[in-house]
C-alpha cells in the first residue's frame, strides 16, 4: 500500500476500534463494507432492509459481504403498506415532504425500527464518506477546480436523517466516517486521491477502493455509487404513486394546493408527501421569510444549499 492509503487504513482502525456498536447497517455498498471489515471479529450483527415488491439491488451485495467477514445478516423484508406507514412517521420526524430524501430515509427508519424492536441502543452507518471522499456520481465529471469547490460546500451544508431518526427511537448513530481524523486526513490529500480513472472508468472514493481490495471482495471495492432508494428498492414508490394516484386527483389537488397555500407539487410521490406534511406541520412556520425562498414552497434555502430541504426542489441558483 502507499503511504497514504496505510494511514487512512490506520486511521479508520482506530477510530472503529472505539465505536461501541455491535450492529452495523449493511448495504453492501464499500463504506458500510469497510466498516465490517474492522468489527468482524468483534461478533457483530448486520442488518439490511430490502422491499418485496420493488427491484432492490443491495440483497446480494450485502449477502455477498456478509460471508466474505463472517457477518450474521438480517434481511429485513418489508410489505409496500409497511413502508406506507414508515413514509407517515419518516415525515414526521423529518418535518419535510422532500421527495428524494424521504424515499431514502425511510429505509433507516425502517432498519432503525427494526432494530429498536430487537432493544438495539446503538449501530454503525457509513455516514460521510461519500461527502468528504467524492463517493456522488454528480461529482466524477467536474474540473478540479469545480470538485474542490463543491466538496468545500457540501462539507458546509452535509447533514444525516439517520441521527434525527436514530434519535427519535432513542439509538445513537456511529459514523466513523465522520470522524475529526478522518474528516481531517480527506483534506489532507490530493484530489486524484479521491477521483481517479480505472480501466476507463471514473470513480470516486478511489483511495478506499484501492486501501481495501485486497480485504473485500472486487464486486463490492468497485461497486458503482448506488443511492439508498435504489439499493433497498423504494425508487419504485415513484412508479407506485404513478399509478395510484389518478391524473385528475392529481391535477385537482395540485391546483388546490397552489391555491391555498401557494405550493408547486411536482410529482404524484411528491402530493402524497405533502398531505401528510400538511396533516401534521404548518408550513408557514417552518421558514423565515426575510431569508432566501425556495420558488415552490416559499420555505427558506439554507446557505450554500442548491436545493430545497423541504420540497426537494432542485436546483435553485
Amino acid at each position: 500500500m502507499t503511504e497514504e492509503e496505510t494511514q487512512i487504513y490506520a486511521i479508520l482502525d482506530e477510530v472503529i476500534s472505539q465505536c461501541e456498536a455491535d450492529w452495523i447497517s449493511l448495504s453492501g455498498g464499500l463504506d458500510s463494507s469497510i466498516i465490517g471489515h474492522f468489527i468482524k471479529d468483534r461478533s457483530p450483527k448486520a442488518i439490511v432492509v430490502i422491499t418485496e415488491d420493488f427491484i432492490a439491488s443491495d440483497l446480494s451485495y450485502s449477502q455477498i459481504v456478509s460471508k466474505h467477514l463472517g457477518i450474521p445478516l438480517e434481511i429485513h423484508n418489508v410489505r409496500t403498506e409497511q413502508i406506507l406507514d414508515g413514509i407517515e412517521n419518516t415525515i414526521k420526524i423529518l418535518k419535510n415532504f422532500n421527495d428524494i430524501e424521504i424515499r431514502n430515509s425511510v429505509v433507516m427508519y425502517m432498519s432503525l425500527d427494526a432494530l429498536n424492536k430487537k432493544g438495539v441502543k446503538s449501530v454503525l452507518t457509513g455516514d460521510g464518506a461519500d461527502e468528504i471522499f467524492a463517493g456522488y456520481n454528480f461529482l466524477l465529471k467536474k474540473s478540479k477546480t469545480e470538485l474542490t469547490d463543491e466538496l468545500k460546500r457540501i462539507k458546509k451544508i452535509m447533514h444525516f436523517s439517520s441521527q434525527e431518526i436514530a434519535k427519535n427511537f432513542g439509538i445513537k448513530i456511529e459514523s466513523p466516517f465522520l470522524d475529526d481524523r478522518v474528516m481531517e486526513f480527506a483534506q489532507s490529500i490530493p484530489l486524484s486521491m479521491k477521483v481517479k480513472q480505472k480501466n476507463q472508468k471514473v470513480f470516486g472514493k478511489y483511495i478506499l477502493r484501492k486501501t481495501f481490495e485486497d480485504y473485500l471482495p472486487t464486486s463490492i471495492v468497485w461497486r458503482e455509487k448506488s443511492p439508498m432508494q435504489e439499493g433497498a428498492g423504494t425508487s419504485g414508490l415513484t412508479n407506485l404513486f404513478e399509478t395510484i394516484i389518478t391524473d385528475a386527483v392529481f391535477s385537482e389537488k395540485t391546483k388546490e394546493i397552489k391555491e391555498k397555500d401557494n405550493v408547486t407539487i411536482r410529482s404524484k410521490e411528491s402530493l402524497h408527501y405533502y398531505q401528510i406534511f400538511k396533516e401534521n406541520f404548518d408550513l408557514s412556520k417552518e421558514f423565515d421569510s426575510n431569508k432566501k425562498l425556495c420558488p415552490d414552497c416559499t420555505s427558506e434555502i439554507y446557505e450554500n444549499s442548491k436545493f430545497c430541504k423541504m420540497c426537494g426542489k432542485f436546483p435553485i441558483a
